[in-house]
């Protein structure tokens, strides 16, 4: 079947969202009537497979048959990277299979335990509480996005990895461009590229003058027991970097987004405060920001429930779709803080499953939790009809958040 053949037969992915507290409503289509299908992949013209339910999601990231690594043949990439940069590419810890996944993520798993995320908890509030502090001093309204959701995780993840803070626009911006579909192949390795030479130099001085940080406490474990070179750590780097305050930043805002839009649900936190950590599960299975870190490409051939996906074809494992089957959350798009959600897939399933959940967790728990109670008028500063969202992003957000109080 040629490309031209394959447009015409196969819708196109990613598809969009209609209403920005919903999933794209063929997800709902595909569980019920196609479970595991063929769609066409916008960025690049090829097929790849869409699997909706929950427990076949859970069935493709938990299967040693297919790999992360993104420069296989036929994996589903949504985004524009040059041919030259993926020949020559390392692989992100995101991207390894087993056995170097198994042995960078035994060096990091030390790191995010719920144990050391707990002994943050106390430098997070008081950066939360900080940025407050100046929000209520400038008085409103303000950019949430820019005032509360990026400052909180940036300063947290440099903090954690030893990066100096006064550096975050530029990184910020480079991730920006990183994580949007429609930027150029051109651009997108620029941002990389970027990105890696601002890291190569910080890395390179850690070799020689190490600090109390998770860069310099990876170094000295690969010192003792080298499994990376150099290069692999700045990769590493660019990971944590990327992934620590890209996703929560704009968890923090459609959080906020959606509590000021369901306003019994934020009632009942501010009136048992108790309610909160499984609020902030519930909000991330709801929204669900991301579809595209569970890309995947099968290394032989497997079937899921008679359905055959053969081997060197890329299968993208939907946990937008999975954390609305309603076979597992009944009336699933409707937000219910009550609701047991823990088994949701929003952080992954399998090895693979995002190594900073604990950290994100306490994140969103301590920036919902402080900014209702310290401002708890706060509202929107312009119209619903008027917000704009990332849909052209691989993680979903909304790019301004006015509010006021």
């Amino acid at each position: 079947m040629t490309q031209d053949h394959l447009a015409t037969e196969l819708p196109n992915f990613p598809m969009t969202r209609t209403c920005p507290f919903r999933p794209p409503a063929q997800y709902a289509e595909l569980r019920e009537s196609e479970p595991i299908s063929q769609a066409v992949l916008k960025v690049t013209g090829k097929p790849a497979w869409l699997v909706t339910t929950h427990e076949h999601v859970k069935t493709v990231l938990g299967d040693s048959r297919v790999s992360s690594n993104l420069k296989l043949p036929g994996y589903p990439h949504q985004f524009h990277i040059p041919e030259e940069m993926l020949r020559e590419v390392r692989l992100m810890l995101l991207s390894m299979d087993p056995p170097e996944h198994t042995a960078q993520r035994r060096y990091l798993i030390p790191e995010f335990t719920a144990r050391r995320m707990r002994a943050l908890r106390p430098r997070i509030q008081e950066i939360v509480d900080a940025r407050i502090d100046a929000m209520l001093t400038a008085g409103g309204p303000v950019d949430l996005v820019a005032a509360l959701s990026l400052a909180v995780p940036s300063l947290v993840i440099c903090e954690l990895l030893g990066v100096p803070y006064e550096d975050h626009p530029q990184f910020e911006e480079w991730s920006a461009l990183m994580m949007n579909h429609d930027i150029s192949p051109e651009e997108y390795g620029a941002a990389v590229v970027g990105l890696d030479m601002y890291l190569d130099k910080l890395i390179t001085a850690k070799e020689t003058e190490p600090g109390d940080d998770l860069i310099s406490r990876f170094i000295e474990k690969n010192r003792e027991e080298p499994i990376a070179d150099h290069t692999d750590i700045v990769t590493m780097a660019r990971l944590m970097l990327v992934g620590g305050h890209e996703t929560t930043a704009n968890m923090i805002s459609l959080g906020v987004l959606g509590l000021l839009e369901h306003p019994e649900q934020l009632d009942a936190i501010k009136a048992d405060p108790e309610l909160l950590p499984g609020a902030v599960e519930e909000l991330l299975r709801f929204f669900s920001i991301s579809d595209s870190g569970t890309a995947r490409v099968a290394l032989e051939d497997i079937e899921i429930d008679g359905t055959v996906i053969k081997a060197g074809e890329g299968i993208l494992p939907l946990n937008n779709s999975a954390n609305h089957d309603e076979s597992v959350f009944p009336d699933a798009d409707t937000l219910d803080i009550r609701r047991e959600a823990r088994s949701h897939l929003a952080f992954g399933y399998g090895i693979h499953q995002c190594i900073g959940q604990n950290l994100a967790r306490i994140e969103l728990e301590v920036v919902y939790g402080t900014l209702f109670r310290r401002i708890p008028g706060l509202k929107l500063a312009a119209p619903m009809s008027e917000l704009k969202f990332k849909d052209e992003a691989l993680v979903y957000g909304v790019h301004e958040l006015p509010v006021t109080w």
